[in-house]
């Protein structure tokens, strides 16, 4: 993630639109792609980002209201520990969550997120009420419990977490507008 103030986000829908990751498939039917767009950080390519929604849309008045999916996929290798670090780090900027939740949560995250390779994808698929649950390359990640979820990855969480990409005042302004593009909910 390695997000930052001096960083750059280019926007732009590819040609074609990717499949939706099978991860997602269940909860947000008909799935379509709400926009996409990639996080450079100094200039090099960290990852492209995509907002999968379904027909609720995303919307900032609701952030919370229906599920999506937000999936990355690094450019280039991570240690899962830094991308937990990174996310605590803009979680505080954003001023989310106590000081003890935002350690709880990088604990969690820690003990969630991998090391990633070249071309790695992590989705954060989003269930209102219930919090978020992330798969690497469509598999469930280690580390969770049985139901696929932790204690400490409620919806107090998910908000926190997805907010970094999709509040008004994440630090990548930019990939904010390339994610939500076409995020309205549609009939």
């Amino acid at each position: 993630m390695l997000l930052a103030a001096t960083l750059a986000a280019s926007a732009g829908a590819s040609a074609v639109t990717p499949p939706a990751p099978l991860a997602i498939v269940e909860d947000l039917q008909p799935v379509r792609l709400a926009g996409e767009g990639s996080y450079r950080y100094f200039g090099l390519l960290i990852y492209d980002a995509r907002l999968w929604v379904g027909s609720q849309g995303y919307r900032d008045s609701e952030p919370g209201a229906a599920p999506f999916v937000l999936e990355l996929r690094y450019e280039r290798s991570l240690q899962g520990g830094r991308i937990a670090q990174a996310s605590a780090e803009q979680m505080e900027k954003l001023g989310l969550g106590s000081a003890e939740q935002r350690q709880a949560w990088l604990e969690t995250m820690r003990g969630i997120f991998p090391d990633v390779r070249e071309h790695d994808r992590i989705a954060g698929r989003y269930v209102p009420g219930q919090g978020v649950r992330f798969y690497l390359n469509g598999a469930p990640l280690a580390g969770r419990r049985e139901a696929g979820m932790d204690p400490a990855m409620d919806d107090r969480f998910a908000q926190a977490f997805f907010a970094i990409w999709l509040s008004p005042r994440t630090t990548a302004p930019s990939l904010r507008k390339a994610l939500l593009r076409d995020a309205a909910p549609k009939p």
